[in-house]
């Protein structure tokens, strides 16, 4: 059993997404036991990991839950289920509904259950870590650097483009951390909520 599949075992349970800090609490539990009769791989090891062809780096639990604390799952209904809303930035398109999903079909009047919700979250967190991985190369990325970009991807979209990733190839770790900042308009605007979302994956980024 993987660590994720712990998550997504107590998410299940719970019903609901799991707060950070229910994750930091589970973690240490997860870390204190012996991790080779578990399965379990350190996520929070601060030693690089070079990406193998043959398993795929995914986000972890606490990137996860980084991810769903900035996205949220607005505009629920009194039914249970939940509606796309307008770009806050355009006032319009994108459109986007459940935990930060936009893309073809998604518009106004566009309505989810939550179970859809989840599972488009699970399968965009696995795209965008492939495409994350794909620009890094064989970049040494801790789980926390790795975390947070892709964060910053799944918002931004911006991983191969981004002056962070090429300074984050080169080895430049405070510079790239810097970058995240720049990263704060929508519409011509800076937006808060992206400022504070930045200021979170810097954090997280630069992490130990």
């Amino acid at each position: 059993m993987t660590r994720k599949s712990v998550f997504d075992i107590i998410r299940r349970a719970l019903g609901r997404p799991i707060r950070q800090e229910e994750v930091d609490a589970i973690d240490r539990a997860i870390d204190s036991g012996d991790f080779a009769a578990c399965g379990f791989s350190d996520q929070n090891s601060v030693t690089p990991v070079t990406p193998s062809p043959a398993e795929p780096r995914k986000v972890s639990a606490r990137g996860i839950a980084l991810i769903q604390q900035f996205e949220g799952c607005a505009k629920r209904r009194r039914d249970g289920k939940v509606e796309a809303y307008p770009d806050p930035g355009t006032g319009g398109d994108p459109w986007t509904i459940g935990w930060g999903a936009t893309g073809p079909g998604i518009g106004k009047g566009t309505v989810w259950t939550q179970d859809a919700c989840d599972a488009r979250l699970e399968a965009d967190c696995e795209r965008f870590a492939a495409q994350v991985a794909a620009a890094l190369g064989q970049a040494p990325t801790t789980q926390a650097q790795f975390d947070a970009l892709v964060s910053f991807h799944y918002n931004t979209g911006a991983i191969a483009s981004a002056t962070l990733t090429r300074l984050h190839k080169a080895g430049d770790h405070e510079g790239a951390a810097r970058e995240f900042a720049r990263w704060c308009h929508a519409g011509g605007r800076v937006m808060p909520g992206l400022v504070r979302r930045r200021e979170a994956e810097a954090a997280l980024y630069r992490s130990r």
